[in-house]
């Protein structure tokens, strides 16, 4: 279990300004929501912690030390919005994910891993063969999860990862995200343009709006006293009784 700490980090896009001086940390072993409509600046922070963005401004931390973006251990994992593009389709779900595991072991200790990650986010280890195009967008969103933890990460990233599948399948992620992160402990930084999604996965919020954080705190806290306008209108266009 690790911390992850934003320190005034901006980030810009020529003249355009995409995440302006974030300041944010995600606490050991606890999973924080990062909330705000498309365009907020949520996914380009996401891609900075991993080192797919530069800084413009400011530091990102792993335990108080500077995140490595080099070497073959990335102690960062990021996992897509996009389960069919995330995954290389020319290659079987057990090559896609022995490729993110740490070099070394014999070719059946690293089957076995192989194995291990799949029966932990609910797949048939049996299914190590199968070519990504044989899985639903579920069971592939669920190997890219089991790919990411493949890496022993220290921390998780996962930028939208059920908004781009079926209401009725999103739960089932929701809840094997949340069996995770209490089985193993993982720290997660949980990206969603979606309250009700948050408010079931994170023991922390965050908002953002136009590159900023305009609140944080815990869940039930944000979600029941909203300080900022912003968290309001948000909060507004959640159906009221909807349950995840």
């Amino acid at each position: 279990m690790s911390e992850l700490r934003f320190e005034d980090v901006t980030v810009r896009y020529g003249h355009y300004t995409a995440v302006d001086q974030v300041s944010l940390t995600v606490p050991a072993g606890q999973i924080v929501g990062l909330v705000g409509e498309s365009g907020s600046g949520k996914s380009t922070l996401a891609r900075a912690a991993v080192g797919l963005v530069p800084l413009d401004a400011g530091r990102i931390l792993l335990d108080g030390e500077p995140v490595p973006t080099r070497g073959r251990r990335r102690p960062l994992q990021m996992v897509f919005q996009d389960p069919y593009s995330s995954l290389d389709p020319r290659m079987t779900i057990g090559e896609s994910i022995s490729e993110a595991m740490a070099p070394g072991g014999s070719r059946a200790e690293r089957r076995a891993e192989v194995g291990r990650l799949l029966e932990l986010v609910h797949l048939d280890p049996a299914r190590a063969g199968a070519r990504p195009s044989e899985l639903s967008g579920g069971q592939r969103q669920r190997v890219a999860l089991a790919r990411a933890l493949g890496g022993r990460p220290s921390v998780v990233v996962a930028d939208e990862i059920t908004s781009a599948l079926d209401v009725s399948i999103q739960g089932a992620v929701l809840n094997l995200v949340r069996e995770l992160q209490r089985e193993l402990g993982l720290s997660m930084l949980f990206i969603s343009h979606n309250l009700a999604v948050v408010r079931y996965v994170a023991t922390h919020v965050a908002v953002m709006h136009q590159g900023r954080i305009v609140e944080q705190g815990p869940t039930a806290q944000v979600l029941a006293e909203p300080d900022h306008d912003y968290t309001r209108a948000l909060l507004a266009a959640v159906p009221g009784k909807r349950s995840l």
